[in-house]
């Protein structure tokens, strides 16, 4: 598969990345068999991805764990990030419900979890999972600075946070990567985080590239998701504002029919060709998902493509939120 380079740093990845949370929560009560789960995260590396996202949070611990077991054969040839910063509660396990927390010393405890879960001595890319308003962002690059100079930790990133957030923790810390929702559903990291990712050399990862399964063509306003499914608690994901959302998904099928492709395919593609340090991270639970997922990585927008998709989806106006209120304050801080 193409390689992309994230902004200006030396780390080197798979132009579309495996997210690995699903394997093991938030879409439905029976995550993916364990066995299955290692066998399809070894067949992305056959297939050229070298990119692999987790964090303590997912599972929570578990996934980590899956990742660990799956990729340490082949721990040299692949890029691991995972993710820190989820307050602990009174059974010990990271969660949002519990808030945030971000204190040097938990970022020193979180990442040697992550490190025994992984079966690694170094992480790759470390992000911070939100932005703690209790602890200053310079802490915080301060404490992964620290981790970097002891080789635990390779790069830094930070997951949905403010342009302004970023340009602090750069000054500090270089930040390798901002991990922030991206597709043609959701597209405000344009407005700030984007241009700030661009000067100041800082490589983009969006997750939830197929908006949650949506921009897939898969799901209409019938689709029902099983109990468990985060889509049941997402504004975005209720029967109305999938009917009317329908209409972008319209569009992305037009575009695949035309070219011989998928709508999963043609979101991916646009994802690639907004810039050339954007890898987006895709997951799945399912083989030939992540060969179609995989197959986007080839296919080429024209801008006349391009200008179409655009001025088409600049007429759609999508409804509903993308989280729950609670969540969604968690985010660009």
């Amino acid at each position: 598969m193409q390689q992309r380079r994230l902004g200006r740093s030396d780390l080197e990845v798979s132009a579309i990345g495996l997210g690995c949370m699903g394997m093991s929560q938030s879409y439905g009560p029976n995550p993916g068999d364990r066995r299955e789960m290692i066998s399809l995260i070894r067949s992305a590396v056959e297939r050229g991805v070298t990119f692999f996202d987790t964090a303590e949070v997912y599972g929570p611990f578990a996934n980590e764990e899956l990742v660990g077991e799956a990729l340490s054969p082949v721990r040299e040839q692949v890029v691991i990030a995972t993710k820190f910063g989820f307050r602990y509660g009174e059974s010990g396990r990271p969660s949002p419900a519990n808030g945030l927390d971000s204190r040097p010393e938990h970022i020193r405890s979180a990442v040697e979890g992550s490190l025994r879960r992984l079966k690694t001595d170094y992480i790759d890319l470390l992000y911070q999972h939100r932005v703690d308003p209790d602890v200053p962002i310079e802490e915080v690059a301060g404490a992964v600075r620290d981790l970097i100079a002891e080789g635990k930790v390779g790069h830094f990133g930070l997951s949905e946070a403010a342009a302004q957030t970023i340009r602090r923790a750069h000054a500090v810390q270089p930040v390798t990567a901002v991990q922030s929702e991206y597709s043609l559903w959701w597209r405000r990291p344009e407005e700030e985080v984007l241009p700030a990712c661009e000067e100041l050399g800082i490589g983009f990862v969006p997750y939830s590239p197929l908006g949650k399964g949506f921009l897939t063509g898969k799901i209409d306003e019938n689709a029902a998701f099983a109990e468990g499914d985060i889509r049941n608690t997402i504004p975005r994901f209720a029967q109305e504002a999938r009917k009317a959302n329908q209409a972008l998904v319209d569009l992305l099928g037009e575009i695949a029919r035309r070219k011989g492709v998928t709508p999963a395919q043609v979101a991916l593609a646009w994802l690639l060709a907004q810039r050339p340090w954007i890898v987006p991270i895709p997951g799945t639970r399912r083989l030939e998902r992540l060969e179609e997922n995989i197959g986007a990585a080839g296919i080429v927008l024209t801008p006349e493509d391009l200008r179409e998709i655009e001025n088409a989806a600049s007429g759609i106006e999508i409804q509903g939120a993308r989280y729950p209120e609670d969540l969604e304050r968690m985010t660009y801080r």
